[in-house]
């Protein structure tokens, strides 16, 4: 079996602000250091501050909300709450475990994709769209 060279990061975790520089090695080529890498699709910070997998959590969960609404846009409310239900939702609790948040900015952010679910799901947008063209 090869070792990809290139997938190869160290982190630290410590609590002191000043942390003393370990240097790894495999064999005689050294491994860089990584502030921040993906691990089985959860982004873990030296910090251990959760907010940049929270970001691409959020940016990966608009995304498939965003195809959701595109195909089903005249579909049923059953159909639309099964797509989320399959896409959207795992996206948004994989990893919650190691990962969920407890600040104001990123909960109320999550809970935005939640109640545009929502809406999108018992067509309440649909009825807002046309209200508004009425006016």
């Amino acid at each position: 079996m090869k070792i990809n060279p290139d997938k190869r990061k160290t982190a630290s975790f410590a609590k002191a602000r000043v942390k003393e520089l370990i240097k790894y090695y495999f064999g005689d080529q050294l491994i860089p250091e990584a502030s921040s890498f993906k691990y089985l699709g959860i982004i873990i910070c030296s910090d251990l501050n959760w907010a940049d997998h929270v970001n691409y959590t959020l940016r990966k969960a608009w995304k498939a909300l965003h195809f959701i609404t595109h195909i089903l846009r005249k579909g049923n409310n059953k159909t639309k709450r099964l797509a989320y239900t399959a896409i959207v939702r795992p996206i948004l609790e994989y990893g919650a475990v190691c990962w969920d948040p407890y600040r104001e900015g990123q909960v109320s952010a999550l809970s935005r994709v939640q109640r545009r679910v929502a809406k999108f799901a018992s067509n309440m947008s649909r009825v807002g769209k046309l209200r508004h063209c009425e006016d």
